[in-house]
C-alpha cells in the first residue's frame, strides 16, 4: 500500500512552531495549491487550502526558513485523524504530515515577491570549466549554459 502526496504552493501564514511535552518540535502551517483545471475550460481557477504538519527538524527547518507567501514543495503522507471540538463534537481533520520540505523557487526570485526579508545575496556567476583536453575550449563563451567542444580527430581521449 501508498500513501504518498507531493503538493506544491505558497504558505498563507508563518509556520506556527510548537513543542511536545517531551521537547519535540512540531510546525503547523497551510499551502495554498491552485487546481490544475478551471483556468484553461473558461472557468474560474480553485484553490484548495491544505493543512500541513512538520516534526523534528523539518518542523525547525520550516519555521527558519519558511514565511507567508513562501513558495514550497511538501512531499509526505495524508494523514486523517479524528477528534472531538471544545463543544464535545466529533470532528474529522485531514493533513500532509510532512516528511520533507523544499524550495519552491530560487531566493532571488522570492525576494521579488517581498515575502522575505532577506539580506543581500550575489547572482552566482557562470565560470567556464577548463576541461584539461588540448583540444577543449578554455574560454569560449558559454551558450546556453553549454559550451561547444572540437572533437578534433573524433578520437575520444580514453
Amino acid at each position: 500500500m501508498l500513501n504518498h502526496i507531493v503538493i506544491m504552493g505558497r504558505l498563507t501564514r508563518d509556520p506556527e512552531i510548537r513543542y511536545t511535552q517531551s521537547q519535540i518540535p512540531v510546525a503547523s502551517f497551510t499551502v495554498a495549491v491552485d487546481r490544475d483545471f478551471g483556468a484553461k475550460d473558461g472557468g474560474e481557477k480553485q484553490t484548495d487550502f491544505i493543512n500541513c504538519v512538520a516534526w523534528r527538524s523539518t518542523a525547525d527547518f520550516v519555521s527558519k526558513y519558511f514565511h507567508k507567501g513562501s513558495m514550497a514543495v511538501v512531499s509526505g503522507r495524508l494523514q486523517i485523524r479524528q477528534y472531538q471540538d471544545r463543544e464535545g463534537n466529533n470532528r474529522t481533520a485531514a493533513e500532509v504530515v510532512a516528511d520533507n520540505i523544499y524550495f519552491g523557487e530560487s531566493k532571488r526570485d522570492s525576494s521579488n515577491s517581498g515575502s522575505y526579508n532577506s539580506g543581500s545575496y550575489a547572482q552566482p556567476t557562470y565560470q567556464q570549466p577548463s576541461y584539461g583536453y588540448d583540444n577543449a575550449p578554455k574560454s569560449a563563451a558559454p551558450t546556453g549554459g553549454f559550451a561547444e567542444i572540437d572533437d578534433g580527430d573524433g578520437e575520444l581521449p580514453f
